[in-house]
């Protein structure tokens, strides 16, 4: 490892909020265990029911973070980019993982196993609470979710996810805010656990009203706060 390199790594893992309190000699104590691991673009990373046994940072690239329904079809949990970490729930207990990750694009992550986190979370107690808020985060989470899918209706919960993506990856264009990811209307369609056809008839509807367009995939925001006001209930 070059000390670049090490402190690259560093930088990322110092701007997570479990790990930002920490002096770089606590970083580097984590950086002599850690590997990394390079992922293609659809590259299944791990499976809902495998086995726990490490944390990820994600250095580059999109993770999807997803799991199926009883019928078969694919929920998006989330959507991770560089700078976040996933894999805490099976880390801390040990069982199996409770959704699949994978990559969305070609991802470069930082690796830390079970077996050498666990040690250094024991001398850190002040990490464990910390991970106590991660934990109750992703729970917090899930309950919006769930919320969201029983009291909001489609454009509602369209609006509502378009906004948080915005404010997770946008970029300031001249005539609005751009989501620098690109997604399609069938994982917009995953993402809110609805089907591609009827994100494909609310997408039109705002595209002629001028609130959005879309570009090879990238959509474009023009009337936040006009969107903002599909999002209370109904």
């Amino acid at each position: 490892m070059t000390a670049d390199t090490k402190g690259e790594w560093r930088a990322v893992l110092s701007k997570h909020f479990l790990l930002q309190h920490l002096q770089p000699g606590e970083l580097d104590e984590l950086l002599t265990v850690a590997f990394v691991r390079r992922a293609a673009s659809g590259e299944m990373l791990f499976q809902k029911g495998d086995p726990g046994d490490s944390l990820m940072a994600i250095m580059s690239g999109r993770i999807k973070i997803s799991t199926l329904s009883e019928s078969g079809k694919e929920v998006v949990l989330n959507i991770l980019g560089p700078g976040e970490m996933f894999g805490e729930i099976a880390l801390i207990d040990g069982r199996e993982r409770t959704a699949d990750a994978s990559a969305m694009a070609p991802s470069e992550l930082l690796v830390i196993q079970r077996r050498d986190f666990m040690p250094f979370l024991e001398r850190r107690p002040d990490v464990s609470a910390r991970l106590l808020v991660v934990l109750c985060e992703r729970i917090r989470w899930v309950s919006d979710l769930y919320e969201d899918a029983v009291f909001l209706d489609l454009p509602a919960r369209l609006s509502k996810q378009l906004l948080r993506l915005a404010k997770a990856y946008g970029e300031p264009v001249p005539n609005g805010v751009m989501i620098g990811l690109k997604l399609s209307q069938q994982e917009l369609g995953n993402l809110m656990g609805t089907t591609r056809e009827s994100v494909n008839k609310q997408i039109g509807a705002w595209r002629e009203e001028g609130l959005i367009s879309v570009d090879k995939g990238f959509i474009t925001i023009h009337e936040m706060d006009t969107l903002e006001l599909y999002t209370t209930p109904i």
